[in-house]
């Protein structure tokens, strides 16, 4: 087996908390139509492709004209997103500190659009400390897409043998894996770091 040289992190919900529930428990306190709303109006489907690159402006206006009644609500998305990141995993980020301070190559690749990622970087001091990141926004792809991930060990020079990724979503970890990558499914710190021993890390 190939000695593991590279790991690759994701970033939401493996570094940093994601929740869209959050702001809007404050503006839609009802339950049920803020479920509703999150399900029919600003669905997880039509937030994945500002992942994809595709500008705010777009995504608000094309809600918009489907939902006009729901205009605030909709521009309360982009307008409220730092309130879905409240805080880092701490016991991961440290994790990943630790790695980089041990000298082991360290990236991130996430699906996230490019001015959040932006925005998150200011916020999230840690996010600088791995040697670069891929992010989907900008690359035009998206997780499990097999172009990402070749993408990824292109601009990074990583051997996909030797690389070992760490996501929250299954489909993405088999992406991973698609690709030739070693790749363990993210679940909380203490079984990240068993996994991590495992490959001798």
């Amino acid at each position: 087996m190939t000695e593991i040289r590279h790991i690759v992190f994701d970033i939401g919900k493996v570094l940093l908390h994601y929740d869209p529930e959050l702001p809007f428990r404050r503006l839609i306190p009802d339950e049920a139509a803020r479920r509703q709303f999150l399900a029919e109006v600003c669905t997880p489907e039509w937030n994945v492709e500002q992942d994809r690159g595709r500008p705010w402006p777009e995504a608000e206006a094309l809600l918009i004209d489907r939902h006009p009644q729901h205009e605030a609500l909709i521009r309360a998305f982009r307008r409220h997103w730092r309130e879905m990141v409240p805080h880092a995993y701490d016991d991961t980020v440290a994790i990943l500190a630790r790695l980089v301070e041990a000298g082991h190559d360290v990236t991130l690749l996430s699906n996230f659009a490019a001015d959040t990622f932006a925005e998150a970087r200011t916020i999230f001091p840690f996010l600088a400390l791995p040697r670069g990141a891929t992010v989907s926004g900008e690359a035009g792809v998206i997780k499990p897409d097999a172009a990402i991930y070749r993408l990824h060990a292109e601009t990074f020079g990583l051997e996909p043998a030797a690389t070992l990724f760490v996501d929250d979503s299954a489909k993405n970890v088999e992406g991973a894996r698609n690709a030739g990558w070693r790749a363990v499914l993210f679940t909380d710190a203490p079984t990240l770091q068993s996994d991590l021993a495992r490959f001798g890390l």
